[in-house]
């Protein structure tokens, strides 16, 4: 009875600890909804001067062609480090980027194009003062109009990263690099999307903080 009563104690015991150890170990917050999917809440449309329209149709934020850039902005604060925001996007109409987007990278900001200079460059503006056709992370990646993609941007406090769809297109350290904005994207800062005299739409918006 004695040996029983012992071994019950010793369960219980470390019941006790497992519980206070999951106490401590927090889950990471669950992603958030940027876009409600009906109205333009949260965000504005960006002033870069001569855009297009910008509507909520079909569950998704349409911008319309502009003379040049067509966005939206968030006006919330996002975080800084250690995120990942998700969004899909497709080109409407057009041949150049459709949803461009600008992000936070500790004290600076960085965009990942999507399409550019002429639909199919992707990668980092800016790294070192290069933009997205110049430094490490540019590459080739065909559109085609019409087609939803999924992009998943991860910021650490050790590396950019960027997936299109499964594809992994960008691993980027942030170590001993500095990271910019083309002047074209300030007004984009400090959480935007753009398109460049395209018909971009984007929906599924999503905000989440990596523990």
């Amino acid at each position: 009875m004695r040996h029983t009563l012992r071994i019950a104690g010793i369960i219980l015991a470390c019941f006790v600890s497992v519980l206070a150890a999951q106490g401590t170990d927090k889950p990471a917050p669950a992603a958030k909804d940027l876009f409600n999917g009906k109205t333009l809440e949260g965000w504005k449309v960006t002033d870069f001067g001569g855009e297009g329209k910008v509507i909520v149709r079909d569950g998704a934020i349409v911008m319309e062609r502009g003379n040049q850039m067509t966005g939206i902005t968030w006006s919330g604060k996002p975080p800084r480090n250690n995120y990942e925001l998700t969004l899909e996007g497709k080109r409407i109409e057009g041949s150049d980027f459709f949803c461009t987007t600008t992000f936070p990278v500790g004290d600076n900001y960085c965009s990942f194009v999507t399409g550019g200079w002429g639909g199919s460059l992707i990668g980092l503006s800016n790294i070192d003062h290069m933009d997205a056709s110049e430094n490490q992370t540019s590459s080739s990646r065909k559109f085609k109009n019409n087609t939803w993609y999924q992009f998943r941007i991860r910021v650490t406090e050790e590396k950019i990263e960027v997936w299109i769809d499964k594809d992994q297109v960008v691993d980027q350290s942030r170590k001993d690099h500095t990271f910019g904005v083309r002047i074209e994207c300030d007004a984009s800062r400090p959480l935007g999307i753009s398109t460049y005299e395209s018909v971009g739409a984007v929906r599924n918006i999503r905000l989440k903080e990596l523990k």
